[in-house]
């Protein structure tokens, strides 16, 4: 069983409803972290908890954002966090599983079960780490959460009870610290997915670039001493 994290670089936790019954509204969480442990050999024995940012919802329109943050719908400021935590895990077909565990908005906490599909395998020590890609799908009822606010109008609820929710992620495994103080791709949050740490200085080499840039062969200045 090893550690791992989720790659904010690359994940998404989108939903959606539909309004007036007609149109899908989407949206997403910017602000998502996740540990889990996992055999990749024996996925069943895995287990995850995941914690959502409720300020970080985005939909694309700021009006119906602050909307959705405020008392009528997930109260941010008494509720900073969504929460998942896994109870279980079983098998559902090739690279597939039933993935149970209590999700709790507004502190209410109910049983929820996503589909879980492992969409491949990456293992590189020396940049990238060790990762798992995993798509998710589930679908739950916003009344149960305290969600309860709606308008009706001509005949139709404004937005649906019914809560679609999408959620693609890669979970990179932790390494322990060496002794040579060195950090693992895993543990540099700034370069995964990356290539680099983008907040080094120019090296030598890309500031002899820039020099070369600045001055073509034949108008560069002499060096020092000639």
């Amino acid at each position: 069983m090893g550690k791992w994290q989720l790659d904010p670089y690359h994940t998404q936790v989108e939903f959606s409803a539909k309004h007036l019954g007609m149109m899908t509204v989407r949206g997403y969480f910017d602000e998502v972290s996740a540990t889990a442990d996992i055999d990749p050999a024996h996925p069943e024995t895995s287990s995850v908890e995941v914690t959502i940012s409720t300020a970080s919802i985005r939909t694309n329109n700021g009006v119906r954002d602050n909307d959705l943050r405020s008392s009528n719908l997930l109260e941010v400021d008494k509720y900073p966090t969504i929460t998942f935590k896994s109870t279980s895990v079983e098998p559902a077909g090739q690279d597939r599983w039933n993935l149970t565990g209590g999700l709790t908005i507004k502190g209410n906490t109910r049983p929820v079960t996503l589909l879980v599909t492992r969409y491949g395998e990456f293992n590189d020590p020396g940049m990238m780490g060790h990762r798992i890609a995993y798509g998710a799908t589930t679908k739950i009822d916003r009344r149960d959460f305290g969600l309860t606010f709606n308008m009706m109008m001509d005949g139709r609820w404004v937005v649906s009870d019914e809560i679609q929710i999408m959620i693609e992620g890669e979970l990179v495994e932790q390494q322990e610290a060496r002794g040579d103080d060195r950090l693992t791709p895993a543990s540099r949050p700034w370069a995964i997915g990356r290539g680099q740490d983008r907040r080094r200085t120019p090296s030598a080499s890309c500031a002899s670039l820039q020099r070369a840039r600045r001055y073509p062969a034949r108008t560069r200045p002499p060096s020092a001493g000639s």
